[in-house]
């Protein structure tokens, strides 16, 4: 692939899910989910560190919707009901390099669901035609991943924690978004966060039921994920935890 083909809107090949390129992009994403992991402690002790992290996200997340916009223009593809950052992951994606900046916990609340949870569906099921390795596929796991990697710093190096309030105030902030989007989609005609219809390129909302059936489907479905997030990483491990040391003081 050219230079030129590398940008161009025109491709001979559409994105197949599941192909050994989007394997290896998750598998990237996990590797550096899991390296950051790794780093938590070494992070930790040294502000210096922290702070690189914290300024390099902000830059990805910065240059991935900025080079968005700049590739919508240059291929002359920019609309204002299909270019804006309305989707929920462009919603995330700008509101965690604000957590990143401020180290805000009440963000931080928000987008440990709706940032972690949303991007990683779309990271799943990605709402993408153009394959690897063009400009487009790179971006999108770029941002995706990003905006993953964004709350999990905050939980594991600068000690952030959901709590069951959090996770309620998440669904409260979705859902007022929500109406706040829907509203932008009747002005502008657009289907931004798909509140009119269903993506045209396979999603998880294709097992969700017709329209408007499934948007109530899709609250109950991100209900379940964000629990299922809270008491696999934050309530089981605890109770594990606190059993273990109840029986080692036994015996």
């Amino acid at each position: 692939m050219d230079f030129k083909s590398f940008f161009n809107r025109q491709h001979d090949t559409d994105f197949i899910m599941f192909s050994p390129s989007h394997l290896i992009a998750l598998s990237l994403v996990a590797c550096f989910g899991l390296l950051l992991y790794g780093a938590r402690f070494t992070l930790r002790s040294h502000s210096g560190s922290r702070r690189f992290i914290r300024r390099l996200l902000v830059v990805i997340l910065l240059l991935s919707e900025g080079t968005l916009q700049i590739w919508y223009i240059s291929q002359d593809m920019w609309k204002k009901d299909a270019s804006l950052p309305l989707e929920l992951c462009g919603i995330t994606l700008l509101l965690s390099i604000v957590m990143l900046l401020t180290r805000s916990r009440l963000l931080y609340s928000f987008l440990y669901f709706a940032g972690i949870g949303g991007a990683f569906i779309a990271l799943i099921t990605p709402n993408l035609v153009y394959p690897f390795p063009h400009f487009r596929f790179l971006l999108f796991f770029i941002a995706h991943g990003a905006i993953i990697l964004a709350s999990l710093y905050m939980t594991w190096v600068e000690g952030y924690r959901p709590t069951w309030k959090s996770l309620f105030f998440t669904m409260l902030c979705l859902n007022i978004v929500a109406a706040a989007v829907y509203a932008a989609d009747r002005i502008l005609g657009s289907n931004y966060m798909f509140l009119a219809h269903k993506p045209s390129t396979f999603s998880v909302l294709d097992y969700f039921g017709p329209y408007p059936y499934y948007l109530l489907v899709e609250e109950a479905f991100a209900f379940a994920v964000f629990v299922t997030m809270y008491l696999v990483f934050f309530r089981l491990p605890k109770w594990f935890s606190t059993r273990h040391e109840h029986r080692r003081r036994i015996l």
